[in-house]
């Protein structure tokens, strides 16, 4: 498959079950949830999400507590709701800092979380979640459709980099690039109109009869 070098993310996908700290080295994702389904002893809660390609989220103990605290307990109703997840390089696992997947913001709360867990043993740290405020296809599409200039297609292009499913991407982009050929047209210079040939008929006045026609 050939790599789409606007977005090299997919270069340093660790060959893995799930979606991985490694892949959020060159930034953060935000990811809406399509099911929950149960894991194991280990990893008991597994995200599955739009795009994943096979690689589901597995919540870390900490993430889940928060998750838990914001959307409630049924994993049923967190289908649909989205979260913003970063890679956190403090994170530390036995005696080291290895990093780990941790929340930046999440969708479907009212104000900003901000809440203290347990880090290890006899320590504790404070965890701030902000609000993550969705963008959906059909503002995008409406934002596309309203632009008349450079600013408002850059303001519609930037909302739909907030679109967290590929195929909700795939759609606005089409709609993108089609208002842009629009703008495009109407702004090329228009052909010159072909002068009308007036009917001068009425000008010609009949010689009377008693005249010459000469």
């Amino acid at each position: 498959m050939p790599v789409d070098i606007t977005n090299l993310r997919s270069t340093i996908v660790p060959k893995s079950d799930q979606l991985n700290a490694e892949q959020l080295l060159s930034g953060e994702m935000t990811i809406t949830v399509s099911e929950v389904s149960a894991g194991n002893e280990e990893q008991p809660i597994i995200i599955h999400y739009a795009g994943e390609n096979g690689r589901p989220f597995k919540p870390s103990k900490t993430v889940r507590k928060i998750l838990l605290f914001a959307w409630g307990e049924d994993g049923r109703a967190w289908a649909g709701r989205s979260m913003t997840l970063y890679n956190d390089e403090n994170v530390r696992f036995g005696g080291m800092a290895v990093g780990g997947i941790r929340l930046r913001a999440i969708s479907h709360i009212d104000k900003e979380i901000v809440i203290s867990l347990t880090a290890a043993k006899g320590k504790k740290a404070m965890h701030t979640i902000k609000v993550l405020k969705v963008v959906t296809l059909d503002q995008v599409l409406q934002a596309i459709k309203s632009a008349s200039n450079k600013a408002t297609m850059d303001a519609a292009k930037a909302l739909a980099q907030q679109l967290t499913n590929p195929d909700d991407s795939d759609q606005a982009l089409q709609a993108y690039r089609a208002k842009v050929e629009q703008l495009r047209a109407k702004a090329a210079p228009q052909p010159e109109p072909t002068p009308a040939i007036q009917d001068s008929s009425a000008d010609f006045t009949p010689a009377p009869d008693d005249e010459p026609p000469y």
